[in-house]
């Protein structure tokens, strides 16, 4: 049974914040300084997700909303907006964002592509009401492999961008030689360069396959995780230490993997 609402949270909030008895590491807290803590709650949610761990998910989700509530009161401290006002913006951006279920027309069976088109349409409006950004602006907050795909998502509305995906592998190639020959140069600063310049173009990749890169990413990432999970216990139970000289053998084992663990 359920006991708790959003008001109960609000106040468990005030109470934390409260300058006279509230949590000193609460109170000294600002919206900077719980950013990175907001970060690393979301990336546990999509962790959560990724695991189909329901339960974990559901708590993940609490600690998100527990940030959204603390940002929110800081801000309210200070005269700038309340949790309230949070709700309302996003109720309306919402709903206008959705004329086709929301509207005085609707279209419940648009195609997913037509969706998306009425979604970039009206988002052009909303910023056509804003003080002109300069580009990239929109998308610093992003991680940097997203923001790279929204940077050429942006660049490509406004025609930058190659036809279709063969440019973009030929430039992959390039950009790996070129890669190739700083490292062989041993030039630390040219490798850093040369290296974000081949993320940059693995971004575009994606985005020209409708795919968002920071998911395959951590596709990726949970996959390493299986199969060095798995290459570690036959390890063990092989009573072999895991050293360089090992290496045939963990290779062998890596290899395994991919049709055990996927």
């Amino acid at each position: 049974m359920r006991m708790n609402t959003i008001d109960d949270l609000l106040n468990i909030m005030k109470s934390l914040r409260d300058p006279v008895s509230g949590c000193p590491w609460d109170i000294r807290q600002t919206n900077a300084s719980i950013a990175s803590y907001t970060l690393e709650e979301t990336h546990e949610t999509l962790d959560a997700i990724e695991r189909g761990d329901m339960g974990n998910l559901c708590e993940e989700l609490g600690d998100l909303l527990f940030h959204v509530v603390f940002h929110a009161r800081i801000a309210e401290e200070n005269g700038e907006f309340d949790f309230p006002d949070v709700v309302e913006a996003i109720v309306t951006k919402m709903t206008r964002r959705h004329p086709h279920v929301f509207g005085d027309q609707k279209h419940h069976k648009l195609h997913e592509d037509d969706i998306k088109e009425l979604w970039q349409s009206i988002k052009k409006k909303e910023k056509a009401c804003l003080p002109e950004a300069e580009f990239g602006d929109d998308s610093r907050s992003a991680s940097a492999i997203c923001r790279a795909q929204q940077l050429q998502q942006q660049a490509a509305e406004f025609g930058f961008d190659w036809p279709n995906i063969n440019p973009v592998l030929d430039k992959l190639e390039e950009e790996i030689e070129e890669l190739r020959t700083s490292i062989e140069v041993g030039d630390v600063s040219s490798i850093e360069d040369e290296l974000g310049d081949v993320l940059f173009v693995c971004a575009n990749i994606a985005r020209h396959n409708q795919l968002n890169a920071e998911t395959a990413l951590r596709g990726t990432n949970q996959k390493f995780i299986r199969r060095f999970k798995y290459v570690k216990n036959q390890m063990i139970q092989s009573n072999i230490p895991m050293t360089r000289q090992q290496l045939e053998l963990m290779e062998q084992f890596w290899q395994e993997s991919k049709s055990i663990v996927g």
